[in-house]
């Protein structure tokens, strides 16, 4: 018998959200290939979005969003959505890293996104 496996859904990682047209933003992602409920910095340089990355120093080590749907900018530059702002609440157990992050990553990873006001539950 054949397994199928289910991949991730656009939004999937979302609980909960106030109103759709405040807490998303259309978005231009900078480089790769990411998956819905990846975790994303902005880039201070240029104002697109990238995977968070901890270890960075251009704006990326900051968490300010979560990917609405998968983005392929492998290519260049790509328009996606992005969760960007609460009130909204998020599954920590639907979110993707890039890398594998240390559980103090994580952790202020999740702070900074209720700092926008999206709780990680």
């Amino acid at each position: 018998m054949t397994t199928l496996v289910e991949g991730t859904h656009p939004g999937g990682f979302l609980v909960w959200e106030a109103f759709r047209d405040y807490t998303r933003e259309t978005i231009t992602v900078a480089a790769g290939t990411l998956e819905p409920g990846t975790v994303l910095g902005k880039i201070t340089a240029s104002g697109k979005y990238a995977a968070h990355d901890p270890a960075a120093v251009d704006g990326t080590e900051t968490v300010v969003a979560v990917l609405w749907g998968k983005a392929d900018a492998s290519g260049g530059d790509a328009p996606a959505v992005a969760l960007v702002r609460g009130p909204a609440i998020v599954n920590r157990h639907d979110l993707v890293f890039a890398g594998t992050p240390s559980e103090g990553e994580t952790a202020a990873a999740h702070t900074a996104l209720l700092a926008a006001g999206i709780l990680v539950r």
